[in-house]
């Protein structure tokens, strides 16, 4: 059967909820994302504060998110995904009740409770995902997600900024966002035809059965991540170029201001241009499945990205910025779906949960880990070298996903099994 297109994938009634319900839910997050930054820094004026709360929210995917993982594979996803749902519904209207500098907490701790019922969610619809499209949908259906995320979060954060200056406070945003989780609700609600799993190649082991506790259930999806090469490969590669694009994420604004002195005006207008590659590069996807494995777009997009971002520490000009980082745009979402669609069907479904949540965990963990040195760097050896540094990790991700799954397509080979679609067929 031949890869199925962004069109086809659609046409399925179940896939077209779940993927208007996560299309929803994004847009609610870009606006409470942004709209607790701003309350944060209306209330305290502090960049530490600001910090803290950036960090409250990154810290459960990689901490409970994992644990989150295994719960996902011993219950139903749909139903994990209704549970994250209403809870949200209730936890992002207590963000209402904060009005002075002294119940900031308040915010950190509801910050961080909105973040972990999160990390539930995410690995339960990935995982969800497979049981309802055959695996040629997998690629064209995580790219048009991939697209719908970022148009969604983008539409978010700006109506953010738009209410918070209307109303002088972020509430507008954070009951906008509520609803957002309720409309979610009701759409998973109708999800009903879930077929069998999508089976993973023969040289998979199938997850143990569930029993002995959470610990020994949390480390037998992480031995069945170990024991697979692709498995290593992919969540290595993206944790690797997580270490250096989260570095230049950070410098960016200093590269711009303080390196290239133009006026802050023209960050919006960068922005847009790698926005817009992004969302444009979803029909990309659907062309480079019929072409390659997803082993391979990962492999040539990591490779591209650490060309543009070596190419970035070098710009003396604002349009070379603008150009180069809307080529990038053009190989993230490639990237992220083909990453998507491996970990998808390279392992058993009920290992799939635990999985999703060990590539959130890696990605959320390097991301902090590159922000938190990409000041200290940037102020010891410049912006510039930075950019070198970040590169130079992109490319060897590349490298390590190239190594990696060339060392399971000679197996695969070696075999003749030729039936993973992460492989090809």
């Amino acid at each position: 059967m031949s890869d199925l297109t962004v069109r086809d994938v659609l046409r399925v009634r179940d896939f077209r909820l779940v993927w208007i319900a996560q299309s929803i839910s994004d847009l609610g997050d870009g606006l409470t994302n942004l709209a607790l930054l701003l309350l944060v820094n209306a209330l305290t004026g502090s960049t530490a504060a600001l910090a803290v709360m950036a960090i409250v929210l990154a810290v459960p995917p990689m901490t409970i998110g994992l644990v989150a993982g295994v719960y996902v594979d011993r219950l139903d996803r749909r139903r994990v995904m209704l549970a994250a749902d209403a809870l949200r519904v209730a936890v992002v209207l207590g963000f209402i009740v904060v009005r002075s500098a002294d119940q900031v907490w308040i915010l950190y701790l509801l910050g961080f409770a909105e973040a972990t019922v999160g990390s539930f969610f995410t690995p339960a619809r990935m995982a969800l995902v497979p049981t309802i499209l055959p695996s040629e949908g997998l690629l064209a259906a995580n790219g048009v997600s991939q697209a719908s995320r970022v148009i969604a979060a983008t539409v978010g954060a700006g109506a953010a900024g738009v209410l918070f200056g209307i109303a002088g406070s972020a509430w507008p945003a954070f009951v906008g966002d509520s609803l957002t989780f309720a409309i979610s609700f009701l759409l998973v609600l109708q999800v009903r035809s879930v077929r069998a799993a999508v089976a993973p190649p023969a040289s998979v082991p199938a997850a143990p059965p569930a029993g002995g506790g959470i610990r020994a259930e949390l480390a037998a999806g992480l031995a069945i991540i170990a024991h697979s090469p692709i498995l290593v490969g992919t969540l290595v590669s993206v944790g690797v170029l997580m270490l250096g694009l989260g570095a230049v994420n950070v410098l960016f604004i200093p590269l711009m201001i303080g390196h290239l002195h133009v006026p802050a005006t023209w960050i919006g207008l960068v922005d847009v241009a790698q926005t817009s590659s992004m969302i444009l590069s979803a029909v990309l996807v659907t062309a480079l499945a019929r072409r390659l494995r997803p082993t391979s777009i990962v492999t040539i997009t990591l490779a591209g990205i650490a060309v543009l971002v070596l190419l970035l520490a070098g710009v003396t000009a604002v349009w070379q910025v603008i150009l180069l980082l809307f080529l990038v745009g053009w190989l993230v979402s490639p990237l992220n779906a083909a990453a998507s669609t491996i970990l998808q069907t390279a392992v058993a479904d009920e290992a799939r949960g635990r999985v999703g949540a060990a590539l959130n965990a890696v990605t959320s963990g390097a991301s902090i880990a590159s922000m938190a040195a990409a000041g200290v760097l940037g102020a010891a050896i410049g912006i510039q070298n930075v950019f070198l540094i970040a590169g130079a990790l992109t490319a060897t991700s590349a490298l390590v996903a190239f190594l990696l799954f060339r060392r399971v397509n000679r197996r695969h080979e070696a075999a003749g099994y030729t039936g993973s679609p992460a492989l090809g067929s």
